[in-house]
Parts: structure tokens; sequence; C-alpha cells
């Protein structure tokens, strides 16, 4: 049945020929039968293989025999050659090891049979196929391409591990140089050059052979490339997508080539030139994929020029290898030269910037640029490719400190001159981030060019010093523009420390612009400002991090001015904080009597205000009070000021995690006399916030602060890893059917709660770290009482923010002879707890296919889907936290009394498990006894 069915395909294939090739044949039957042919071949290749045999062995004409299925069996012949390394190297990697190689050494030994056979089927169907075009037999054509395509394949399934000296050796390579002319075969050709262009150096005596197949191709996607820049720089018009998308190919060939083997041409300075200007064009080209693919060329090869090598010794004793890495070396830097490195900053100044970020009518837009857009794809985000450019200037301003100086200043005073500042507002946010990368790399202190005497850092000082006078000279008004002349002030940091002359006058300035903006609090017309102010405050501390000690001299005068300005009434509390942080920044590097002076001074007002009784009644003797709170605007928000600046005290007062131990505990933390009259209403107010999540007490808040207390739209977002789009004014739908407007008193108890929280804890946890000032001074009860009496109402995402922020925190830093009162009080309710949601949870999960978290359950639902997965991350977040906390708890540190199973195997060898049952033995030295023995 299977033999007459095969014959029958026979027959209908030879007569399919007969048809094709008969001129007597109609249009329509010649056009049927090269179908029939077309669908043969690309179907069952079991059938193709059958017929094929059949033919050969019957006595079928000779114009069948010789003119169709040479065609047909030459294009199996290459599927079947494709197919054989393929199955071996990809659709089998499960074989065991020495199979698979034996298997690979039998391949490897027949490719001087299979190479040249592939290379006559290439030439013979492709030369075939421009004389069939030639006489417009199109049909005909179409076979002996399919034919040569398919060779073309074959060879693409060897290039990727053959010896690149048998490829070279049997024509392959300049077989598919010269495909690269043809258009309906070049991107087929381009796939071979992509998967050699990638190959290592062999270490082995076939290195020479493996460098001469390299240059050939080196020299032929050169060529190419020649063609193309020449082409696309001098009638751009003319190239249409097909040839961009060519070019890319090709560019990321060439780029892939010189990453990995450029060692190759490094000993022909003519090759390596030619081909270091080519990939500048590649660079500076107006299209952006292209652009794209040399900038991981530079990066690259100028990661490779600045980084110091390693000192090691060669295997044979002699350094040549190191010596030749060496040459290889100087030989690239000396034809990168400056004009390559002048021409690399110039585009990546420009290409810093998003094309839907330019204003309309910016003189100095890069308008013949195809700028980086939100729809470009293929090629990460926009921060991710900013980073790379900004990484690149750091690279060139480390190997050419004063061209990237002086460039970058040109630029930065070109653009700051503009007739039109306002329009060009975003050319100038990018510029900014540019004279950052350049100072940072030129004045990071590990370039021998940074401080000293030398001539090229006088040179590098008088170059930014100029380019300060320019900036400090400016007078603009515009909140905007302010906000601006602020980054730029600040990206100067790291050249100050250097040059301390340039401190004061910065200093100056920065007030100057603080007091020319208008000192408001809520008109929204005047945000503008608002965001200015702010931003001039925190130029105080990035310069206060960056200039360290230059600015040490100017403490007494920028705390005169605070005061002055304070008294005055125009510097709002969030200014003051950042100006605060900035001096904690400042005192750090003057030392520990110091910074304990500048705490005092900056404490001692807050703890007249924190301390007094009066707001603790009113408003934290009992949960509602927190709601009557919220409507005193101002003592709310200067609540949170306060407790924000607590948190940032505590991490700019040169504590670092793990400094205090029991070497040093002479040491006293500069907080730790403040911690007394810190925490005790902190403990209050968040015992009270953690109330307002009681059913009793929620069910009677007002519907603005029920609105507040659920999960925010950035929440949801996060949970979703979904962006989060502007969100308009709306409204909230509760369960009950209620409805909640977003206004801005919401908004602001929404920031308010969130920013209590976050702060509290994290005051909490660093206060625990600090170690016996708070163990041994506070009262355990007053702790759990804040932090456990709600514990059952607590949503998923705030315990979790409860265990990272504070209770991790606490387990690891609690002294052992405290860790009985401490974790019984605290861990004992928590564990607890986390026991039954979590179980809850994860059965709910299991058995009916929703987590249930009580975080998401107040809001109707406008996805089902969205719902369960917001749900079931909540919970694979709390569970790891949880299981992270267990994981600090039986850490060795903490556990030192118990035998460590890692190095024992097994315990019984060490240890009397009978005496594992008296838990007490263990108690001083070990955490999780301590916690087992409270938590049966």
């Amino acid at each position: 049945m299977e033999a007459n069915s095969s014959s029958g395909v026979a027959n209908n294939v030879a007569r399919a020929i007969v048809a094709a090739l008969n001129w007597n044949s109609t249009p329509d039957d010649r056009k049927a039968a090269v179908s029939y042919l077309d669908s043969i071949k690309t179907g069952d290749v079991r059938v193709l293989a059958t017929t094929s045999l059949l033919l050969v062995k019957k006595d079928w004409s000779s114009e069948i025999r010789l003119h169709a299925f040479k065609m047909l069996q030459a294009e199996l012949v290459s599927m079947m050659l494709r197919w054989l390394p393929e199955d071996i190297t990809v659709h089998n990697e499960d074989l065991e090891g020495d199979r698979r190689r034996l298997l690979l050494r039998g391949l490897t030994e027949s490719l001087p049979e299979i190479l040249p056979l592939l290379y006559t089927l290439l030439e013979r169907h492709f030369g075939a196929t421009l004389s069939e075009v030639s006489r417009q037999q199109m049909d005909v054509a179409k076979q002996h391409a399919s034919t040569a395509t398919a060779a073309l394949n074959a060879i693409n399934a060897y290039a990727e591990w053959a010896p690149l000296a048998d490829l070279a050796k049997f024509g392959i390579i300049n077989g598919c140089g010269y495909l690269l002319s043809a258009a309906d075969f070049r991107l087929h050709a381009c796939e071979f050059f992509k998967l050699v262009s990638s190959r290592k150096r062999p270490s082995d005596t076939s290195a020479s052979e493996y460098d001469s197949a390299i240059i050939s191709i080196f020299q032929i996607l050169m060529n190419v490339s020649r063609e193309f820049l020449y082409k696309s720089t001098s009638t751009a018009s003319t190239v249409d997508e097909d040839e961009f998308e060519f070019a890319e190919y090709i560019c990321e060939s060439i780029v892939s080539l010189g990453s990995t083997n450029l060692q190759c041409i490094t000993g022909n300075s003519t090759i390596l030139s030619i081909y270091l200007q080519q990939m500048l064009g590649f660079f500076q080209h107006y299209k952006l994929g292209l652009h794209y693919h040399a900038l991981l060329f530079w990066l690259a090869l100028m990661r490779d020029l600045v980084m110091k090598p390693k000192v090691t010794s060669a295997p044979s004793g002699d350094g040549s290898g190191s010596a030749q890495l060496d040459n290889d070396k100087k030989m690239i830097l000396s034809l990168v030269t400056d004009d390559i490195c002048g021409s690399i900053l110039d585009v990546s100044f420009q290409r810093m910037i998003r094309r839907e970020k330019i204003f309309p009518g910016a003189s100095f837009a890069p308008v013949t640029l195809e700028l980086w857009s939100d729809d470009f794809e293929g090629k990460g985000d926009f921060s991710q490719y900013r980073s790379k450019l900004s990484e690149l200037m750091k690279l060139i301003a480390s190997l050419k400190p004063i061209l990237a100086s002086s460039k970058v200043s040109d630029r930065v005073f070109a653009i700051i001159t503009s007739p039109v500042p306002l329009q060009d507002l975003a050319m100038m946010e990018s510029f900014q981030v540019s004279l950052e990368n350049i100072v940072t790399a030129v004045f990071d202190g590990s370039n021998e060019f940074a401080g000293g005497s030398t001539e090229l850092h006088l040179a590098l000082c008088r170059i930014f010093e100029g380019l300060l006078q320019r900036l400090l000279s400016l007078n603009w008004s515009e909140p905007a523009l302010v906000e601006i002349l602020g980054h730029y002030l600040d990206a100067l940091g790291p050249f100050m420390k250097y040059y301390p002359d340039a401190v004061g006058g910065v200093i100056n300035k920065l007030f100057e612009l603080l007091a020319s903006l208008p000192c408001v609090m809520k008109d929204p017309s005047m945000s503008g400002a608002r965001n200015a102010r702010l931003q001039i405050c925190t130029s105080f501390i990035r310069i206060a991090k960056s200039a360290d000690k230059s600015i040490l001299p100017h403490m007494k005068g920028i705390a005169d001015t605070m005061g002055y300005m304070q008294r005055e009434g125009c510097l709002l509390r969030s200014e003051h904080n950042l100006l605060g942080e900035a001096f904690l920044v400042m005192s750090s590097a003057a030392g520990l009597q110091q910074q304990q002076e500048v705490l005092n001074w900056l404490l001692e007002p807050l703890s007249q205000q924190w301390t007094q009784l009066e707001w603790q009644n009113n408003y934290l003797s009992e949960p509602l009070g927190v709601v009557r709170l919220c409507l005193d605007t101002s003592l709310m928000w200067s609540i949170f000021h306060t407790v924000t600046f607590f948190e940032k005290a505590l991490k700019r007062s040169g504590f670092k995690k793990g400094n205090l131990n029991s070497e040093n505990s002479s040491m006293q933390h500069p907080l730790s006399s403040h911690l007394a009259w810190m925490l005790p209403p902190l403990l209050k107010l968040l015992r009270a916030l953690h109330a307002l999540w009681s059913p009793s007490i929620s069910q009677t808040l007002p519907a603005e602060v029920k609105a507040a207390m659920i999960i925010t739209d950035a929440e949801k977002y996060s949970l979703l890893g979904e962006s989060n789009p502007k969100i308009s004014k709306t409204s909230l739908t509760f369960t009950d059917g209620s409805q909640a407007d977003i206004e801005t008193n919401e908004v602001d108890i929404r920031n308010w709660l969130k920013g209590i929280r976050d702060s509290g804890y994290n005051v909490l946890g660093l206060a625990t770290t600090i170690g016996d000032p708070f163990f041994k001074c506070f009262d355990v009860d007053s702790v759990a009482l804040a932090l456990m009496e709600n514990i059952q109402s607590a949503e998923f995402r705030h315990m979790r923010q409860l265990i990272h922020s504070v209770l991790t925190h606490l387990v690891k830093s609690c002294p052992p002879e405290m860790w009985e009162i401490w974790l019984e009080k605290l861990l004992h309710p928590l564990l607890i707890n986390l026991h039954q949601v979590l179980s809850f949870s994860w059965s709910s999960l299991l058995h009916e296919g929703r987590a249930k978290a009580p975080d998401v359950q107040c809001i109707v639902a406008t996805s089902d889907l969205k719902v369960e997965v917001m749900e079931e991350k909540l919970l694979r977040d709390l569970t790891r936290e949880m299981c992270a906390l267990l994981s600090v708890m039986a850490s060795p540190g903490l556990n030192t009394g118990l035998p460590s199973l890692d190095q024992s195997g097994h315990i019984n060898r060490l240890v009397d498990t009978s005496s594992l049952k008296d838990l007490d033995a263990f108690l001083s030295n070990s955490m999780v006894a301590c916690v087992a023995r409270n938590n049966p």
C-alpha cells in the first residue's frame, strides 16, 4: 500500500517536471507543475527522499533525471548535511559526553569531504540562479535559489564550530563573502559571518592559520562596510530600509569580530587604522541601530585600554605573552587619536537625550541624528543605553583628561549661553550628566593627574575654574533654570575637592539661588519653585560628599545663613532637613567630636517639640487621635519631618553596620545619648498607626483615611511588574459600595502614613544596631506593645516591611544575655501570627487558586487575574522575608553553642543527642535554642 503510494507520488512528480520544462505546456499547467514541485520540496523530507530514490532507479527520461532532480537531490543533500551537525550539537544535548565527543570527532574528520561538497553546491546553484534569471526563467531560477539557500544554511550549521582554517581552505569564507553582494542571499551570508566573528582564538599550533582566516574575514566585512558608509553619508536618500537592515547585520558582525579578535590585526597598522575609522563611522552614523552596535565595540575597547594590566607570570617564564599584549595595547593607543576620542565624545553628548524630551524651537537639538525613542525595540531601555554612554565618556576622560575636560567645558558654556534657554532645557539636563561623568572620572582620586602640582593637574583646574566662573555669573531666575544650575554646580563637587578655593563661591551662589525663589508651601502653581528649592538644598549634600574636607572651613558660615533664613521664615522644614543632612555629611569628615557637636546643634530644637506631652496626649493616647492629627496639617508634617530627620541622622552620623563589636564596644555612638528622648514618642506614634488597621477601629474611620490606607496604585503596578502611568484624579470603590474621591487631603494622608511607617521602621531598626544603649535602656514591653499589639491586623506588605527593617536588625544586634527577654516578647507573637496567616494563605492558594492576601481585599477588582497575581506576589514576598529572618536566627554566629552540621556531617558524632533535649544548656549561646524554648 505504502509502496503504491510512493510510486504514485513519483509518477506525479515526473509529470510535473515534464510539464514545467515543456514549453508546449500552457502557462497555467506550467505554473501548477512548479507549485506542486515546491510542495514536495517543502513538505515531508521522507517523501522527498523516497521520491528521489525511485526516480533515480527507474528508467525515466534523461530530461527528468538530469535537469530536474539534480536540484531536488542537491537541496536534500544540503538539508541532510545541515541536520547532521545540528542533531549532534543542538537537538541532542542530553547525549553522554563520550558519545557526543565521538560523534563530533567523526564529523570533524569528515569535513574535508563535507565542506568542498557544500561549496560546490553553493557555487553551482548560485551561478545557475543568476543564469536562469538572465534568461527570464524565474521559476527554474527559484528552484536553484532554494538549493543555494539550503547549502548556505548547511554551511551556517558548521560555521560555529568547524575550524576556521578548513572554512578558509575550502573556499567557504570567500564564497559567503561573495554572496554579501547578492540581495537575495546576503542576510543568510550575514548569519555565517555573525557566527564565525565571535569565534575565540585557539592557543595551539593552529593559531597562525586561524589568524589568517580572521584577517580575510576582516577584509571582507570592511570592504562591505566601506561601500555602505560611503553611500549612506554621501547620498543618504538613496539608501532604503533593506540596506539599513543589511548594514546593521554587517555592523553587528564586524563589532563582534573586533571585540573578540582584534589582536589578529594589531600587527598591521594599516588594516587596524581603517577598521577603527570604520567603527567610528558607524558610531557617528545617524541611524540609531548602527550607532548602538558600534557603541558596544568602543565600550569594550576603551575598557581594555584603560584597565591596568594584571601582574601575572607567564607559564613559560619568558613573559612573551604579556609583552605581546603590551605591544598590542600600545599599537591601539597610538591609533586611538584625539580626533577619534573627540568625535566619540561629540556624538555621546548629543545622544544623551531621548527624542521625546526635545522641545520645539530648541537651538541645540541634534536634528540630524535618529535619537533614542520610546518605541525603539531590541536594545533595552534608555537608562541602560545612557549608562553605556556615560561609562564610555568616563573611560575616555580617564584616557585623555585634557581633551574630555575641554570638550565638555566648551559644550556646557555654549548651552548655558543659549538665546532660548527654556527651549534648550532638556539639552541642558543631558549636558549636566555629561559634565558629571567627566569631572567624576578626572577627579576620582585613582588617576595620577588628580591632585598634586603637576602641569596636567593645573591645566585641568584652569579648565574647570573657567567653567565655574561662567556658571557663577549666570543670573537665571526661572525655577527650571535655577534647578539646572544647581545640578551643574554640584556636578563640579569632585573638582572642588582638589580646588578648595572654589567652594566659598559655590556655597554663596547656592544660597543666592535659594533666596531668589519664593518660599511657598501648598500653592500648586509654585510647584516648580518648590522643586528648585529642594534641588538647591540637595546640591549641598552632593557637594558635601564629593568635596570632602574642602567644605569644612565653610561650616560655620552655612550654619549662620541657615539660622538667619529660619528666623526670617524663608526656609521650609523639608529644606532645613536637607541642609541638616548636608551638615551631617560634612561633620563625618571632621571627626567624632565635631560630629557630636553638629548632632547636638541639629537635634536640640527638635527635641523641644518632640518631647512635649501635650501633642502626645492629644493625638497618640488613642487610635482616633491620629485621625485628628491629620486635620492639623502643620503639626502633621512637622512630625513627619522630625521622624525623617531622625532616620537621616542615624544613617549619616558615622554609623556603620558591624563597627560596634565586642572589641570596640567602649566607643560611644554619637546618637546613643539621644535615643532616650527620640524613641518613646515614636513608639507611641507607631502603635497608634498600627491600630488603624484593626477591625474595630478601621470601621469607624472617615472615608479619606480609609482611602489613604489602601494599597497604592504604584504598589499595585510594582507587584504586577508593570510601568506606572500617570494617575488622573479618580475615585476608589470599596467592597461595601462606598466611594472616596482622591483629593489632595487623602493623598497627603497616604503619603504621611507611608512616610511615618517607612522612616519609623528604619529609625527603630538602625537604633537596634547601636547595641546596649537600645536594649539595656528601653522597656521591651513598650516596644512589643507598639509593634505586636495589632500584628493580627497587619497586611502582608506591612509585616514584610516590619521584619525587614526592624526585626532582622534586632535579631542580629541583640546581646545574648538579652535574648530571652527581647525575643520572647517580640518573636513569639510574630511567629505565631506568621504561622497562622501563611498556613491559611498557602492552603487557600493551593486549593482555591487565591492567596487571599488582605492587602488587596478592600478595592473592587478590575481584573480577577491581576488580583490573583498581586495576592500571590504579596504572599511570596512575606514568605521569603520570614525565611530570611529564620536564616539569620539560625546563622552560625548566633549559635556558637551548637555543633556545625556542615563540618561534622552527623551531629551524634560530636555530641550526645540526648543532651539536646535540655535546651537550657544552649540558651546563652544559641538563638535557635532560645527561640525554640520560648515557642514550643
